[in-house]
C-alpha cells in the first residue's frame, strides 16, 4: 500500500515539545511529522527518550512545553486516562509485551474487549482467537499463562492484545529486544505483513539495526535531546552528522545494511 503523500495531514505531528523530568532535560524543542501507512522508527542510544516520547504521543506523560497532536487532537486531552474514543484508533505494545502474569494469553488478549466494549463473551472469544491466529500463534498457546510461553511468544501475545481493538495507529516498544536474531527477524516479517495487509501505521521505538534496515519507511535519530536527523536508513547512513554516522556506520551497522540489501536481492531474483 502506498504511503500517504505531504498534501495529507499527518497522523502524528510533535511540534517543539521539551521535557524535564526532575533536573534532567530529556527533550530540548524536538519536531517530527509521521505519515500514514509508514513504519516510523525512533532510533538512538540508551537515555536518548525514545520511549518517553512515545509516551508523551499516547497522552501517559505531559511535555515540558510544546504540543503533540495524534489524528489531529492535542495529546493533552488523553493524559485522564484511557476512556477517550481516540484510543480505540491505536494499540500500543509496551517493552517485554506487558503481559498480566496471572492471565491466560486468551484473557491477556480479552482485556481491552471486556474493559472498553459490551460485546457478547461469544463474540469476544471468537475475536481473540482471530486476533492469536492473526500473530501466527497456534491455537493451543490461548489458554497458557505468560510463564509458560517463550519470549517470541510473549511478544506476539502482546501484538495481539494490541491489534484486538482493530486500530489504525500501532505503537511498538523495542519489541525485538532480546530475541535471538531468527525470532526476531520472524517479528519483523509479522508486523511488516499486518501493516500492509491492515494499512496500519506503525511507531517503532528500537535499538535493533536490522529492525530499522529491514522494515521502517522512515527513521528519526535522537540525541543530546534533539533530533538529530529524519530520514530513510540509506539517507542517514550517508549523513554528515557524526554521531549519526558512529550509529549507523559502526560494525554492526554495516552487517545490519548488507543483510538487508540481500534480502532485497532475494525478492527481486
Amino acid at each position: 500500500m502506498a504511503l500517504a503523500t505531504s498534501l495529507e495531514p499527518p497522523v502524528i505531528e510533535v511540534s517543539h515539545v521539551s521535557t524535564k523530568l526532575g533536573q534532567a532535560v530529556v527533550h530540548e524543542d524536538i519536531s517530527l511529522s509521521i505519515h500514514r501507512r509508514e513504519i516510523f522508527g525512533i532510533a538512538g542510544g540508551n537515555g536518548c527518550g525514545k520511549t518517553t516520547l512515545l509516551r508523551e504521543i499516547i497522552g501517559l506523560i505531559t511535555p515540558s512545553a510544546g504540543t503533540i497532536r495524534l489524528f489531529g487532537l492535542d495529546s493533552r486531552r488523553l493524559e485522564a486516562g484511557d476512556g477517550h474514543p481516540i484510543h480505540r484508533r491505536f494499540g500500543v505494545m509496551f517493552q517485554q509485551g506487558g503481559l498480566f502474569s496471572s492471565l491466560t494469553l486468551a484473557e491477556n488478549v480479552a482485556v481491552p474487549l471486556r474493559e472498553h466494549t459490551t460485546v457478547s463473551e461469544s463474540l469476544i472469544r471468537d475475536i481473540v482467537a482471530a486476533k492469536i491466529a492473526m500473530v501466527e500463534l497456534p491455537p493451543g498457546s490461548a489458554a497458557k499463562y505468560p510463564n509458560e510461553l517463550s519470549g517470541g511468544m510473549r511478544r506476539r501475545a502482546a501484538l495481539a492484545r494490541a491489534l484486538v481493538m482493530d486500530p489504525e495507529l500501532l505503537f511498538l516498544d523495542e519489541p525485538t529486544a532480546g530475541l535471538d536474531p531468527i525470532i526476531a527477524t520472524g517479528f519483523d516479517k509479522l508486523v511488516l505483513s499486518l501493516k500492509k495487509l491492515l494499512g496500519l501505521t506503525v511507531v517503532m521505538v528500537t535499538h535493533d539495526l536490522d529492525s530499522l534496515w529491514q522494515i521502517t519507511n522512515r527513521v528519526a535519530v535522537l540525541g543530546q535531546g534533539k533530533v538529530l536527523g529524519v530520514g530513510t536508513m540509506q539517507e542517514l547512513f550517508q549523513s554528515d552528522d557524526q554521531y549519526i554516522r558512529q550509529y549507523f556506520q559502526g560494525e554492526r551497522g554495516r552487517a545490519a545494511r548488507e543483510q538487508a540489501a540481500a534480502n532485497i536481492e532475494r525478492r527481486e531474483a
